[in-house]
């Protein structure tokens, strides 16, 4: 009917194979897992509506970022379909396979204009080339699917409230603190200079956060003690290690140190100099970036250098002090504005946190 939306249109399942590139026998096994629960017809006819639509979409996003029906069916079960959770984690997977095409081929040019001119490639070009092919544990793909997964909406379930003080403790974090802390049955996490937040139990030893997308699991020993916890968040897991009080107060009172005497990071300006250079030329150094820090800087890569390209040559910079987790903070002057920018430093002298945002 004329003037009807698209909600209100069913499509046969011949027609809804048609049109999504699909097999009516595909539909049939998305169904039989339970994924999919099209609307049936007197003659029991199949019939797919917008919202059997956006659940297709759903499941077609999840197959190709490599998981299998039945990962897709415990990852969906009881959710209602989000799309705008399935069009984020398409965008930012595509964007960072994008980024990384583009890398490759600068590396490929680079090595094939060495060898048109015959020079001989060097160690360090053939370990480029072999680290750029071996990357798998960041790759798009790996990181949307958890990203997808750290998003999705999570259940609050009770668990015995003696287990508690299990987890009660100081984990280290690379350069910060994770302090684990419990009250009446109820459990906070604070990272060194952050909020403390609450984490609520969505099974024994797994805990979710509602103010973030993230969430926290924590690792036993053979002999049931809690040794480690891992974070989850923005598509990647990374485990801290328990520590003492004292290793913890130590740690702590190092960066309040720093920030109280307003003392940057060694080489804080030259670091901060090759990195705006880097962007600015659009060939950001990933390899001095710690994973997570490396897949979003690839996914804004073009947007960072279309900005700073804006804004002309860079012409002074000053430094503002330390935030209180960390991080040494900078007024850049360009040719045409300011921006501020701010960065934080691994332990092994990779960033591992990068950010900046107009000022003039």
């Amino acid at each position: 009917m004329a003037g009807q939306s698209t909600k209100d249109t069913w499509l046969t399942a011949a027609q809804c194979a048609k049109r999504a590139r699909l097999t009516v026998r595909a539909l049939r096994i998305y169904e039989a897992a339970g994924l999919l629960a099209p609307r049936r017809t007197e003659k029991n006819w199949r019939l797919y509506g917008a919202h059997d639509l956006a659940r297709l979409t759903e499941i077609l996003t999840l197959k190709r970022l490599g998981l299998t029906l039945e990962q897709i069916s415990r990852l969906l079960a009881g959710q209602a379909t989000d799309l705008e959770r399935v069009l984020s984690v398409q965008s930012s997977a595509l964007r960072e396979q994008m980024a990384r095409v583009r890398q490759s081929l600068s590396l490929i040019d680079h090595m094939q204009t060495k060898i048109a001119i015959g020079e001989i490639l060097s160690t360090d070009d053939l370990l480029a080339l072999a680290k750029d092919q071996s990357m798998t544990e960041t790759t798009s793909e790996t990181i949307a699917w958890r990203r997808y997964e750290q998003m999705r909406p999570r259940t609050e379930r009770a668990i015995d409230g003696r287990l508690y003080a299990d987890y009660a403790g100081h984990y280290r974090l690379d350069t910060v603190v994770f302090t684990i802390r419990h009250e009446d049955h109820r459990l906070f996490a604070r990272v060194t200079g952050q909020v403390e937040l609450e984490l609520f139990a969505e099974e024994v030893d797994r805990f979710f956060y509602k103010a973030v997308p993230a969430q926290i699991s924590f690792i036993r020993n053979a002999a049931g003690m809690v040794t480690a916890l891992t974070l989850h968040q923005n598509g990647h897991e990374e485990t801290a290690e328990r520590m003492d009080i004292g290793a913890a107060a130590t740690l702590e009172a190092t960066l309040a140190a720093r920030i109280r005497e307003k003392r940057p990071v060694e080489n804080s300006r030259v670091l901060l100099q090759e990195l705006v250079h880097q962007h600015q030329q659009g060939e950001p150094d990933y390899a001095k970036m710690t994973p997570p820090l490396a897949a979003i800087a690839r996914e804004q890569a073009e947007i960072i250098q279309g900005e700073l390209q804006r804004l002309g040559a860079l012409k002074h910079m000053t430094f503002k002090g330390v935030t209180d987790d960390g991080w040494d903070v900078y007024d850049v002057d360009f040719e045409k504005g300011r921006q501020e920018w701010s960065f934080s430093l691994a332990a092994d002298g990779r960033f591992d946190g990068i950010l900046f945002r107009r000022t003039v």
